[in-house]
């Protein structure tokens, strides 16, 4: 499988949450959250639904013009979980979602992703190190020797 097929795949079936956010500086929550539908072909109407609805269950409605810049680590977060759900994959991979979050905003996105969880029946995998994170997981798993361990 060449690297765009693989990119395709990662687009459509995986949904990923970055530590640092990656979220892209220019564009707003709203864009920042329809980018992956774009690179979809989705059409616009489509689009627009969908991203009017992630927002509103991530709870940014009101933040969905502004930019990365103008919004906190908790919301920032929470347009890249929101951009992670709008393609409406099986998975999501999250790498130390919270990180950079004080541990007040943390529970409030582990909340959110367990939330999300049960309501679109996506599978989350964690990578933490975060004992809150470990705490609500169903499952636990850590490297040894090379091995995952249960």
């Amino acid at each position: 499988m060449g690297d765009r097929q693989q990119a395709v795949l990662r687009n459509r079936f995986v949904g990923f949450v970055f530590q640092s956010f990656n979220l892209i500086p220019v564009l707003s929550a709203f864009e920042n959250v329809e980018y992956p539908l774009v690179l979809q072909g989705v059409a616009r109407r489509e689009r627009r639904e969908r991203v009017a609805a992630m927002l509103q269950e991530v709870g940014l409605v009101e933040h969905a013009s502004h930019r990365p810049d103008y919004l906190s680590g908790g919301q920032r977060q929470r347009v890249a979980i929101a951009r992670a759900l709008v393609t409406r994959p099986g998975l999501v991979l999250a790498d130390e979602p919270t990180a950079n979050l004080d541990s007040k905003t943390g529970g409030e996105i582990i909340a959110l992703m367990r939330t999300l969880n049960r309501e679109h029946g996506t599978t989350f995998v964690f990578s933490t190190h975060d004992p809150r994170v470990v705490d609500q997981a169903g499952q636990v798993y850590r490297p040894e020797d090379g091995r995952l361990l249960s």
